[in-house]
């Protein structure tokens, strides 16, 4: 058994370790200068309570974007040194975020210990290489994100932290399953790597009919197509998608993960995932042969997702609102009836209408999945989801990538159950296209300005705030653009009580509220790397049966002129159009 000492080691603070809505993200150039990440790690330790971190159990793992496997190493040593009793990491370094958060809640070691918390590794849907991004975030015993108390502390700390404590311990081979057994100054201390699919695949199996999505998967009639972007998510695709229900090897692409994607950008939209995109027929080129019935992608992590239909996309927005109408008969987790839904505030109201009809409690938050956590922690909400391609469950405290596709599998499943050897499938596009004539649409689409200078986009925003001052002369600018645009009722910054905890979460967006339902949002994004993203949200709700199958576009088109002419998008960012429109 190797025994370790501990240093003390001097420090000084670096400006900018301020951790976003889902943790600290930077190029890994800035990570990797002396002491960068060690200051950050040791901040947080210090902001946990002690019973946190002395005789703890920590997850630390990832989605193996570059740098990863030297951040475990550093993380080991530091929480040998900070008095932590063992160390879970996930074979190779990889865990989705979902089976992190699933991996808390669930574990239990041979000696009955929990977890405590997690370091997760990850920049998301950010690229990933040298020269790209890296991240780091903290999760709570209840599998959730660290909520603004505890990253407002990390931040304070890493102003002032003068050291932080490092064991000289040998690194651990990280690719063999095994626990390593050391001994240091406070006791053993041991690091057990596991497989990293197991827990989360036995969750997924408590919660869905297995049976009847592999009747699907199986049947001759029904393809499938998964594309996890090169990020983690392809390790439990294999183990899900074939292992265990049956599909083709040759139904997944890009499920090899890799340091830096595969040199792709791993953010499951129409713009990124190209090659899904045209294999299921919505590319700029036919594609080869048939598309299939059924398509999804993932992001880095596996928290996003991204569903289609042959030739049809499927809004994250309308994705939630659909889960959470079909859930209780479709998904065997909630046979019992939903607790709760709620959606993040840029989101569409597509949730809203559900929860109106099906009378459930109905919730709207800012962007974070810490939100909704509280939420499902206090039993009052099942199913939320938020406009970036995220969509989760209270099974576990994140956004859940194949949590999401196994919940449309089991729509897929249930509405075709009795016509697998009939002449025609119940296809995505049905699904949708019944929901909305049941619901009516929202059309929604949301115009991304990545890089922004961050100047400019504040001044942007505080325009935008300037002008609801005065609703009168904003209608007067409206009517002067566009005169088929409805009146704007109401203006506001969006500023969430939670209802849980009575924290009081403010400017979390600029809303324009206009007389027939529509909206329009704005909002600047705190997952991004470097310069400012300025996110811009546009719906319109449409009840009229006769109207809902117009293409999104040109129904959005005039809110889209208003939206872009208001803000003063071209004078303010110098952009003429958006990096990314979704």
């Amino acid at each position: 058994m190797v025994v370790f000492a501990v240093t003390r080691k001097d420090s000084t603070p670096f400006d900018g370790q301020k951790p976003g809505t889902s943790g600290l993200r930077k190029k890994v150039t800035v990570f990797k200068q002396p002491n960068y990440l060690h200051n950050f790690v040791q901040s947080t330790f210090n902001a946990l309570t002690a019973d946190k971190v002395k005789g703890a159990t920590i997850v630390v793992s990832g989605d193996g974007r570059y740098f990863s496997k030297d951040a475990i190493q550093i993380i080991i040593k530091m929480a040998a040194a900070n008095g932590v009793r063992r160390v879970w990491v996930g074979q190779n370094g990889l865990l989705s975020t979902p089976a992190v958060s699933a991996v808390i809640r669930e574990r239990v070691s041979a000696d009955g210990a929990k977890a405590s918390g997690a370091f997760i590794l990850t920049a998301s849907h950010n690229p990933g290489g040298p020269h790209e991004d890296f991240g780091i975030k903290y999760n709570m015993e209840n599998g959730g994100p660290a909520p603004e108390g505890i990253t407002d502390k990390i931040f304070e700390n890493t102003k002032t932290i003068k050291e932080y404590l490092i064991a000289d311990l040998p690194d651990v081979d990280i690719s063999i399953i095994g626990v390593t057994n050391f001994t240091g100054p406070e006791g053993p201390f041991d690091v057990d790597v596991f497989d990293s699919t197991s827990d989360y695949v036995k969750l997924m199996k408590s919660i869905f009919d297995f049976e009847s999505i592999q009747r699907l998967l199986t049947s001759p009639k029904f393809s499938f197509c998964y594309d996890a972007l090169h990020g983690v998510a392809g390790i439990y695709a294999k183990k899900i998608f074939v292992e265990e229900l049956g599909a083709n090897e040759s139904s997944l692409i890009n499920c090899t993960p890799k340091e830096d994607f595969g040199g792709g950008h791993p953010d499951p939209n129409l713009t990124y995932a190209k090659e899904l995109v045209a294999r299921m027929g919505l590319g700029k080129s036919s594609p080869q042969g048939e598309p299939p019935e059924f398509g999804a992608a993932a992001d880095g992590d596996a928290d996003r997702n991204m569903v289609l239909g042959k030739r049809f996309f499927v809004t994250p927005s309308d994705s939630v609102a659909i889960i959470a109408a079909n859930a209780v008969q479709a998904i065997p987790y909630f046979t019992s009836g939903l607790k709760g839904v709620a959606r993040s505030m840029p989101t569409s109201a597509a949730l809203d209408v559900v929860a109106k009809n099906l009378n459930l409690k109905f919730f709207e938050v800012p962007t974070g999945w810490k939100f909704f956590g509280n939420l499902m922690d206090a039993g009052v909400c099942s199913i939320c989801g938020e406009e970036s391609f995220g969509t989760g469950s209270d099974h576990i405290r994140e956004k859940d990538g194949i949590w999401a596709v196994l919940a449309w599998l089991s729509i897929l499943a249930l509405r075709n159950k009795d016509n697998l050897n009939g002449e025609k499938l119940v296809t995505v596009e049905d699904i949708v296209l019944q929901h909305w004539s049941t619901y009516g649409r929202h059309y929604y689409t949301r115009y991304d300005y990545e890089n922004v200078d961050a100047g400019a986009a504040k001044e942007l925003m505080s325009h935008l705030v300037n002008l609801q001052s005065s609703l009168p002369d904003v209608n007067k600018i409206i009517q002067g653009l566009r005169s088929d645009v409805a009146k704007v009722v109401a203006a506001d910054e969006f500023e969430y009580k939670d209802p849980v905890d009575g924290s009081i979460s403010k400017h979390q967006g600029i809303r324009y509220l206009f007389e027939d339902g529509s909206r329009l949002v704005f909002r600047l994004s705190g997952t991004g790397s470097e310069g400012a993203t300025i996110r811009v949200y546009i719906e319109q709700y449409e009840k009229d049966p006769s109207k809902t199958g117009r293409d999104s576009q040109d129904a959005l088109a005039p809110l889209v002129d208003v939206a872009l002419k208001l803000s003063k998008m071209q004078e303010f960012t110098g952009r003429t159009a958006p990096t990314v429109i979704t």
